[in-house]
């Protein structure tokens, strides 16, 4: 009789998804906006990551729009080198997004420890995530985010590009003027708000690119004011790196993509797109079929026997929120 109160409700699959189909596991991540958990879907056994955001805080934070026009987006993108999402619920205090679990974790998490990544690493995680924007690019989407935080690995190694945050729709032959993004990582049209599309993803690439090679980005400053003069104004050096030598084909590719005229950019429609791009030399002994299918064999595959993440999280989740995620019936709405 006294193990009975402990003994979970039985779950109507059948009905309208709720966080009652879910097992929840631990907490691997969070943003200025929500949370994200892993769980396992208690009918399937399938696992996920599970992005939750306090309806309050959110008012509050007044990112509503920024919600609704991500789940938007997620609804009508399908790609393999994107986080796909597959459910979309709410609560009385949340609202969920149950997304592709990627259990290789982020390339900030990686680059952390392992200080930069070698040239044929970071040309097989350029290649894939080109792919994503690629697809992107195609239905007008710009990702307007891209950084190593931003990047996850799945367990095999295979690149996938997430947080649809800011993303927006670009129409065509009309200029976007937000400014948005990571500032480490803006494209200078965004910066010199002259207008910007599509193009300003592939500088960010370059950055990350540049990144992941030399374990720093190639502009840096102690202030706003002195990185947006760097961005727009700043030479591009390539710096002496004994532990990772870099290809003059590597640099190359970098200068191509963080080129300061966006007609100009590789990989942007003005000088041939994505196909141009598989062409250039830095690029072009990749089995360019098996990558844009995901049959291509990753360079750097993730340890899976530790746990590719920051556990800080889940130590705060257990020990710092307030109010930490739990099932909780929802109000009957009155008639």
């Amino acid at each position: 009789m006294g193990l009975a109160c402990c003994r979970e409700a039985p779950v109507d699959f059948a009905a309208e998804i709720e966080l009652s189909h879910f097992s929840l596991l631990r907490s691997v991540g969070k943003g200025a906006f929500g949370k994200v958990r892993v769980v396992q879907h208690r009918g399937t056994h399938q696992i996920y990551a599970l992005k939750y955001i306090n309806k309050a805080k959110c008012t509050k934070m007044k990112a509503v729009d920024n919600i609704i026009q991500e789940r938007k987006l997620l609804e009508e993108i399908q790609n393999n080198f994107v986080c796909n999402m597959r459910y979309a619920f709410q609560d009385d205090e949340n609202l969920f997004m149950v997304i592709d679990l990627m259990l290789g974790g982020d390339l900030r998490f990686h680059l952390d420890r392992m200080g930069f990544f070698t040239e044929p690493m970071v040309r097989f995680i350029m290649a894939e995530i080109s792919c994503a924007l690629d697809y992107l690019h195609s239905k007008d989407i710009v990702h307007r985010d891209i950084k190593p935080d931003n990047i996850l690995l799945d367990e095999h190694g295979h690149a996938h590009l997430t947080d649809f945050n800011i993303a927006v729709h670009a129409r065509p032959g009309k200029l976007l003027h937000a400014v948005a993004g990571s500032m480490a990582y803006m494209a200078p049209e965004i910066l010199s708000k002259r207008g910007y599309h599509c193009a300003i993803d592939w500088w960010s690439l370059g950055v990350v690119g540049y990144e992941l090679l030399y374990g720093k980005r190639p502009f840096r400053a102690r202030s706003n004011e002195q990185l947006t003069q760097a961005i727009l104004y700043g030479d591009l050096l390539f710096p002496d790196q004994p532990g990772n030598l870099i290809s003059h084909e590597g640099m190359h590719c970098l200068r191509a993509l963080i080129d300061r005229d966006p007609d100009k950019r590789l990989g942007a429609t003005a000088t041939g797109g994505h196909a141009v791009l598989q062409q250039h030399a830095f690029f072009r002994s990749l089995p360019w079929p098996q990558v844009v299918s995901k049959q291509a064999t990753p360079v750097f595959v993730p340890d899976s026997r530790k746990a590719n993440f920051d556990a800080t999280h889940e130590l705060e989740e257990l020990l710092l929120e307030d109010n930490p995620l739990r099932v909780k019936p929802r109000k009957k709405k009155k008639d």
